[in-house]
């Protein structure tokens, strides 16, 4: 189960999180609710995400945090202005007043591609609010140019609309250019993020946003950021993912708490691909951290 919690992010963008667990007891507040006192998660998709697809996360670790989810600005049921920034700076402001107005700090942070950046950034600006972090298959290396044209006719090339939900688990998950071999995880990953309208289905987010969003990393590599993390914090790579394991392994060797951790048979979208084997992972890193009053590391 979980309920919705709207907060005010950056240039007054309505956010949509997500607070997974028990509900309220005795009618409180849900900010105010059983869980408040527990440990903070605060959870942050990817590119083109949305808070849903850390359903499976967020309901295992409700059960010893208070875990919630964030649509961040442009995704799933958060505002999406024509006109809105999609800097850097914009998501990682959305991310700590999410952290503030939510009373999750010190928070654990855990992000899946651009949320891991955010993420890593938001501990690197504001290291009082977290006290670890979890980033999943994202690169702190630049991309480049060629990459962001690769993006911009990925989108051109989608068949929108989709006729049915079946037409985008199929598109996404065996006859999309991109795709290398079939994974029906990426299929259901997409459908997730698709709306119906009147001539079919169509993504909850405007790929134009998308693409300003991504423009504002990809061209900078952000290895800076990342040395300026102190909190304890793992890196978890799918074998098949995006993120090379020599790459994953500098970002843990310039931060002065990093971990490890790979997760096989599993490809960019490493929570979704194997949620099991991915939480096995998470899990021991999440227990060393001990409760809130335990002395963090320098």
């Amino acid at each position: 189960m979980a309920r919705r919690i709207d907060v005010t992010g950056a240039d007054g963008v309505r956010l949509a999180a997500w607070e997974f667990g028990d509900p309220p007891k005795n009618g409180a507040d849900p900010a105010e609710g059983a869980g408040r006192n527990a440990p903070g998660v605060l959870l942050l998709h990817g590119l083109m995400g949305r808070a849903s697809h850390w359903a499976s996360t967020a309901r295992r670790l409700s059960g010893r945090y208070r875990a919630v989810a964030l649509d961040q600005r442009g995704h799933g049921r958060s505002d999406k202005p024509p006109h809105a920034s999609f800097t850097r700076d914009a998501y990682v402001d959305d991310a700590e007043a999410a952290v503030e107005q939510l009373g999750l700090g010190p928070t654990v942070l855990i992000g899946h591609a651009m949320g891991a950046l955010t993420a890593w950034q938001l501990a690197a600006k504001r290291p009082d609010l977290v006290r670890g972090l979890v980033v999943c298959d994202m690169r702190a290396s630049a991309l480049g140019a060629a990459s962001q044209r690769e993006w911009a006719e990925w989108f051109k090339a989608w068949p929108v609309p989709f006729a049915t939900l079946a037409d985008v688990r199929k598109w996404f998950g065996e006859d999309d250019p991109w795709v290398e071999r079939p994974n029906p995880a990426r299929g259901a990953f997409y459908a997730e993020v698709m709306a119906e309208s009147p001539d079919g289905w169509r993504p909850v987010f405007d790929p134009d946003q998308m693409l300003r969003s991504r423009e504002t990393w990809v061209f900078d590599a952000h290895w800076e950021e990342l040395a300026q993390v102190r909190c304890p914090a793992l890196v978890v790579r799918g074998l098949d993912g995006e993120l090379g394991r020599a790459e994953a392994q500098e970002m843990v060797r310039v931060m002065p708490h990093g971990r490890y951790a790979e997760v096989a048979d599993a490809g960019h979208l490493v929570h979704y691909d194997q949620p099991e084997t991915w939480l096995a992972a998470i899990e021991p890193f999440l227990d060393s951290l001990g409760p809130l009053d335990s002395p963090g590391e320098d």
